[in-house]
């Protein structure tokens, strides 16, 4: 037999899927990280962390994944020596310092207690002023990278949280010979190798790195501008080799080989971003289809042909997801997790009971109007520092209210992004879903169906992102001539496994108004004073 195996890392937990080479899922499973996202305290530690913080423990990584692989390989019944290629997809920008030989900083003695020196969650948002100072730098010399940005460099990415680390723990910048994201971390884990020769993913770099492969990262002029302890930090502290995924970063080496139960020598693909992974495993081959990855937070990706400005976008890069095509980032940055905190908020065990109460609701949730930004704006304001809000609030509304009014300005946030893209002459064609929200909460696809007034089409594999990665293995392999050829046949979608989730009239006229007072709100919201 020949597999694929795509390991697909979330925020809470990794995700192993093995499929053949004509898109038949053999095995998945799921394995939640052991201490999960550290946002309280660190361990061992009982001081808190700032709000702002949100770190992991770059051990659960590996451990996870290998108890991933094995437990799917063992229901599949195969053997390692099956299994042909392995694809990494990975939350970014989740980055972290180690030492030459891949150490994380925070395993290292003398560190543990440091939390500059622990790997920093995508949602990390403690280098708000180092951000700011990026972006009024950048600007102010002109620097042609923010083209291709929509004019912001946001809060989560990398030269931030570096930034961040220089400004607030020296000891720990100093410390650190190699800064990379946990993707590229994770396959150089497995494919072994100097510092020098480790293998940095062209996506990651592209999107959150401000890396271009015409002119390279950003000077060492524009960093020493930013702080005059920055301008090397691109040649002292980022070596590595780019590579796009699907390429092969190199085989596995011996020590991850028998932590996965994998054979030694098995290709690994480059990694790419767990959102864009989601593209081939949505069987989206062509351009003009915003496949909308829905998780904890959202990432709206899409293949265009064009390469146009458009303010807002979190990154435009080329061959940045697919060979042949500009490739758009946006998205919204609480989404998953949004539910799931008014969830605990309002006392509710599960979303079952809360759901049937919203869906019973009008559109317009008797009045009660929200603005998602819970955990800051990411398209099309790239402001981490925004936040939500509800209105229209009166004794008669209940939790049903609040969560239906979430699940709607979800909906209008994303139906914002679309009007941008297509203002900035983008052509926006098709919807597709993907992600295991649109599977377990099909209420708000209908939402964002009926806000949008666009069909809305979910891909029948739960684990998109994971199937994608899957593809980019298979490639790395060489089983495919081409990146088209490997969706197509690995990931194609049939009319009778599509679930198509198309617009009501009635509701699509009620939210004109709704959509116009939320974009009234979010206006007042992002220019108050403090905000």
């Amino acid at each position: 037999m020949k597999i694929s195996l795509g390991l697909d890392f979330g925020t809470e937990s990794v995700r192993a899927l093995l499929v053949d080479l004509e898109g038949h899922e053999l095995a998945t499973n799921s394995v939640s990280y052991r201490h999960g996202q550290i946002i309280e305290t660190l361990p061992g530690s009982a001081k808190r962390l700032p709000p702002q913080f949100a770190l992991q423990h770059p051990g659960d990584w590996m451990e996870s994944a290998a108890k991933a692989t094995r437990s799917a390989l063992l229901s599949a019944k195969l053997n390692a020596k099956d299994v042909i290629g392995i694809g990494v997809d990975f939350t970014s920008c989740t980055m972290l310092p180690t030492s030459a030989d891949g150490t994380p900083l925070c395993l290292r003695e003398g560190f543990a207690l440091e939390p500059h020196a622990w790997p920093k969650l995508w949602k990390h948002h403690g280098a708000q002023s180092q951000t700011e100072r990026i972006n009024a730098v950048a600007r102010k010399r002109r620097e042609p990278f923010l083209s291709r940005y929509g004019g912001t460099i946001g809060l989560e990415w990398f030269f931030p949280k570096m930034l961040e680390v220089l400004e607030n723990a020296p000891k720990v910048y100093t410390a650190a010979e190699v800064w990379l994201e946990a993707g590229d971390w994770f396959v150089w884990q497995l494919v072994g190798g100097p510092a020098a020769d480790l293998p940095r993913s062209t996506c990651q770099a592209g999107y959150k790195g401000l890396w271009n492969a015409e002119s390279g990262y950003p000077s060492s002029s524009f960093l020493r501008a930013v702080h005059p302890k920055f301008g090397d930090v691109v040649k002292s502290k980022m070596p590595g080799r780019l590579t796009a995924p699907g390429e092969s970063a190199g085989v596995l080496c011996d020590g991850a080989a028998r932590r996965l139960g994998l054979a030694v020598g098995t290709p690994v693909s480059a990694a790419i971003i767990d959102a864009h992974a989601g593209v081939p495993g949505a069987g989206a081959a062509e351009p003009g289809t915003l496949v909308m990855v829905l998780g904890t937070s959202s990432c709206h990706m899409l293949n265009s042909a064009h390469d146009c400005f458009v303010e807002g976008v979190a990154g435009i890069v080329k061959d940045g997801i697919l060979p042949g095509f500009f490739g758009y980032e946006t998205g919204q940055a609480a989404v998953g997790d949004a539910f799931d905190w008014l969830r605990k908020l309002t006392g509710h065990t599960n979303f079952e009971v809360l759901g049937k109460q919203a869906a019973a609701l009008p559109p317009g949730a008797d009045g009660v109007l929200c603005v998602d930004w819970f955990n800051g704006c990411r398209t099309p304001l790239m402001d981490g520092s925004l936040k939500g809000a509800f209105t229209g609030l009166a004794l008669q509304h209940g939790p049903e209210h609040l969560y239906r009014a979430l699940l709607e300005a979800s909906a209008f946030g994303l139906r914002w992004i679309v009007e941008i893209l297509r203002e900035g002459g983008v052509p926006v064609k098709k919807f597709v879903a993907t992600g295991g929200l649109p599977h377990h909460n099909p209420l708000v696809v209908q939402v964002y169906a009926d806000v949008l007034g666009e069909s809305i089409s979910v891909h029948p594999c739960k684990q998109g992102p994971a199937l994608g990665a899957a593809i980019l293995g298979a490639l790395a392999a060489g089983a495919f001539k081409s990146p088209r050829d490997a969706i197509r046949k690995m990931a194609s979608q049939k009319p009778a496994t599509s679930n198509v989730f198309n617009p009501t009239r009635s509701a699509q006229r009620l939210y004109e108004p709704l959509y116009a007072e939320y974009r009234r709100v979010a206006g007042f919201l992002s220019a108050s004073p403090g905000k």
